[in-house]
């Protein structure tokens, strides 16, 4: 549950780089998400017919401030885009690194103290550092979206037991990977390891079958979900035999 809206589908979708509009809409409807993200900078000239596409779909628009590398822009762009889109809801990023697109913690939070007091409804794109999160959640956020590697690069998650960590220590807190998933495996181990929901958008739209990958990625998220709640089973240092000893045959020399 975000921000009280409850969903029923853990797969968020970008919304970028797609072959064509066609594709765009047949991998929402196949991904079965029920949130999908936009950058008020791809609107350009086609702005309107773009909106009117995403409006058809039937998804709740997160919008996003994608691009911003200061706490001053992300604002001025999260306030354009709420006028846009009509939702106070907004996907904050503030980028502090040109080259791993690394957010930028201190004007991430400046940012998200100034519109959270503004009455949006913030989901911010951070790393999975405790003390960053605790700040984010003081400003007024109420859902955390660290990264599990730079965006685009398809790693997956390069920082498992920092990831664990800040599941097991934001314990109540909705928490989204955002950033890096490059294979419907990895989401699925996002979800196993107790994660909310994932969110990505290049593994889908730059895949040969844009659709078939929304597909697998759906139901991987669905099966680590379930996988998840079901409990998995724990790590051992030394191999434990699955046949137990205890009524077996001895065989007499």
């Amino acid at each position: 549950m975000f921000y009280g809206v409850e969903l029923t589908s853990r797969l968020l979708l970008g919304t970028a780089q797609y072959p064509s509009p066609a594709v765009l809409n047949e991998a929402i409807a196949a991904s079965g998400t029920e949130v999908i993200t936009v950058s008020l900078r791809r609107e350009g000239a086609d702005g309107a017919a773009f909106r009117r596409l995403l409006a058809g779909s039937g998804c709740r628009i997160l919008p996003n401030t994608a691009g911003c590398h200061t706490a001053r822009e992300a604002i001025t762009t999260a306030q354009m885009a709420r006028e846009v889109f009509g939702t106070p809801w907004i996907k904050l990023e503030v980028i502090g690194h040109a080259d791993t697109l690394q957010p930028d913690p201190f004007a991430l939070v400046e940012a998200a103290r100034v519109l959270c007091a503004d009455g949006f409804e913030v989901f911010p794109y951070t790393t999975e550092d405790l003390i960053v999160g605790e700040k984010l959640l003081e400003a007024g956020c109420q859902v955390l979206m660290p990264w599990g590697a730079p965006i685009g690069s398809g790693q997956g998650l390069r920082n498992i037991e920092g990831l664990r960590t800040m599941r097991a220590h934001f314990r109540d807190v909705p928490l989204v990977i955002d950033a890096g998933i490059g294979a419907p495996s990895q989401a699925a181990q996002a979800m196993e390891l107790g994660f909310d929901a994932v969110l990505l958008n290049t593994a889908v739209a730059k895949a040969l079958d844009p659709v078939g990958m929304a597909r697998a990625f759906s139901e991987a998220v669905a099966a680590g979900k379930r996988a998840h709640d079901a409990g998995l089973m724990p790590h051992r240092n030394m191999a434990e035999a699955s046949t137990p000893f205890f009524g077996m045959a001895e065989l007499l020399a």
